[in-house]
């Protein structure tokens, strides 16, 4: 039974905690009610969470939410905290969302109209029912969010392995903080085959589920959004962060929602907000990493809900319909500016080319980044050894202490991580949009990984990275069918380094690194050929990168003109 608090009289709210909401399936969810201090029927805001519907944060948002004039619930998603059931990681939310949207806007003190915010899976708890459409479904805004759990936990081909392993906190129906801090994280990682690696710690299927499907698979697409855009009727104000570790997750949902949304208004009034924040510190000014972005990185993230809510659910004429619909945060330059498309339509795809003497080996070798293709040029080359990986430093990551614009020296003066440079600018360059490697490169071993990082080198020294990404040898065709390579033999390997907005300044310099390891952000590549995940042999792989003129690897970088 529910019980019913009045608050004090200083706090604008009354209470209702522990409510149980019924799913069609006859499991309750518990559900908290704040409701203003004044006469009803309000617009409501809804927020479904695994991670404790009291959690702090969130309380936070809501004093705000509340004293505007809208109710706010917080629902525990089904097996978690006081919620019945059994938690099957991301299965239930789309049905068990559109429920409690239907049930909120049937209550007497909700107007009939809902929004719903949230961050992470938080944002994947409203993009799934949207799909659905409540009639009372009206303002969604999705923080950090996905399309999809396969890009979620996999980049083309690669499993983030830091991701997948931190799944372990959430065994059971509350987190397991305390325990991930006890455990030696960096042995943890090196477990293999990574298939058993949680097996003498916690019994989580999810986990083993994750890495028994490493292709794009039904277990994946049951619960995709990526062909069910059609389905969506309901605006979103998606948010997300350059170095959050769903910012490319974030732009497939903008433009799935605003180029395929069923209804006009959600084509048309959908939203993108992008700062210089990692998933952690959504729209903090607070230095992280090795750079500051400046007092002007900061956003009132509250306000910017409650600017989206009181067009959507009130009808306040506030403007935030006339402006562009994107609007992102040019690091370098440290300003704010409005767009109207991505990728924005003026950008000049400039092609950087890689050159060297055959010696780009570290920051103390011979490897140039420059325009001009090249023409009878050496290979470089190294050895990737899976035993000792390139370290993860910096960069849109998840759960490891070093997310963000970190300097990236340390990793630079490996021997197996080649890097190619310009010659300090001249000028002025802004790369906003996405950055692709294209690279033409052979192996000893019948599958490997190749990576890619973009750094803006500055004056002093400092190499801050901006974006990175990899790509699997066997997922070079097909994240569906994969196929091995034959040692030896040169293949083209087209590299997304997902999305970046960067000026790099006069006296800068533009910097790619180029390895097969990424750790352990990424997990490492045993060079076997074998079935992925299911190996516990490591075998070193002899790389080859080309760059003459039959094989012109090259950077395309998105460059806006001033």
């Amino acid at each position: 039974m529910s019980t019913l608090h009045t608050a004090q009289p200083a706090q604008p709210f009354r209470v209702r905690l522990d409510v149980k909401v019924p799913m069609r399936d006859g499991v309750l969810l518990s559900t908290d009610i704040y409701l203003p201090n004044a006469p009803g029927p309000f617009p409501t805001l809804l927020i479904r969470t695994i991670y404790d519907n009291q959690w702090d944060r969130y309380l936070a948002w809501a004093v705000p939410f509340i004293e505007r004039g809208y109710a706010v619930a917080m629902q525990d998603c089904r097996g978690r905290h006081d919620s019945d059931g059994a938690w099957e990681p991301y299965i239930h939310e789309t049905e068990d969302g559109y429920d409690t949207h239907e049930w909120l806007g049937a209550q007497p003190w909700c107007d009939g109209t809902i929004g719903t915010f949230g961050v992470s899976y938080l944002g994947f708890t409203q993009t799934l029912p949207a799909t659905l459409r409540s009639r009372s479904l009206r303002a969604l805004v999705p923080i950090a969010g996905q399309q999809d759990n396969f890009g979620h936990f996999y980049v083309d081909g690669a499993l983030q392995l830091h991701i997948a392993l931190n799944f372990i906190n959430m065994a059971g129906r509350t987190m397991q903080w305390g325990t991930r801090r006890l455990m030696n994280s960096e042995q943890l990682y090196r477990r293999l085959p990574l298939v058993s690696a949680l097996d003498d710690v916690v019994d989580l299927p999810f986990y083993r589920q994750v890495i028994e499907h490493s292709t794009f698979d039904n277990f994946w697409r049951s619960y995709s959004l990526r062909d069910r855009y059609g389905e969506v009727e309901t605006p979103a104000y998606f948010i997300t962060g350059w170095y959050d570790n769903l910012v490319h997750e974030g732009f497939k949902l903008y433009r799935g929602w605003s180029q395929h949304a069923r209804s006009a208004e959600a084509r048309t009034q959908t939203k993108l907000l992008v700062g210089p924040w990692s998933h952690q510190n959504i729209g903090s000014a607070e230095p992280f990493g090795s750079i500051s972005f400046g007092g002007q990185a900061a956003m009132d993230i509250t306000a910017e809900h409650l600017r989206w809510y009181d067009r959507r659910l009130k009808g306040v004429e506030n403007g935030i319909d006339d402006e562009p619909p994107i609007r992102l945060f040019v690091m370098g330059a440290n300003v704010w500016r409005h767009e109207h498309e991505w990728p924005l339509a003026r950008t000049q795809y400039t092609r950087y080319y890689l050159h060297s003497r055959g010696g780009a080996n570290s920051l103390a070798g011979n490897g140039t980044l420059t325009t001009k293709p090249p023409a009878d040029e050496p290979t470089d080359g190294y050895v990737y050894d899976p035993a000792d990986p390139v370290p993860t430093v910096g960069g849109p990551i998840l759960f490891l202490d070093d997310s963000g614009p970190w300097d990236r020296r340390a990793v630079e003066r490996r021997d197996d991580v080649l890097v190619y440079t310009t010659a300090p600018l001249a000028a002025p360059i802004e790369v906003t949009g996405p950055v692709t490697l294209t690279l033409y490169a052979a192996s000893s071993a019948p599958d490997t990984d190749f990576t890619a990082t973009l750094v803006d080198v500055h004056p002093d020294g400092k190499a801050i990275i901006l974006c990175e990404g990899l790509r699997r040898a066997r997922y070079r065709e097909s994240l569906e069918q994969p196929t091995l390579i034959w040692p030896g033999q040169v293949y083209r390997y087209e590299i997304d380094l997902w999305d970046t907005s960067n000026v790099f300044k006069a006296g800068h310099c533009i910097r790619l690194e180029i390895s097969s390891s990424n750790f352990p952000r990424f997990d490492r590549n045993p060079n076997t050929g074998h079935r992925p995940g299911m190996d516990a042999a490591l075998v070193p792989a002899t790389q080859t990168i080309h760059h003459d003129d039959a094989h012109p690897s090259h950077l395309t970088l998105p460059i806006i003109p001033t």
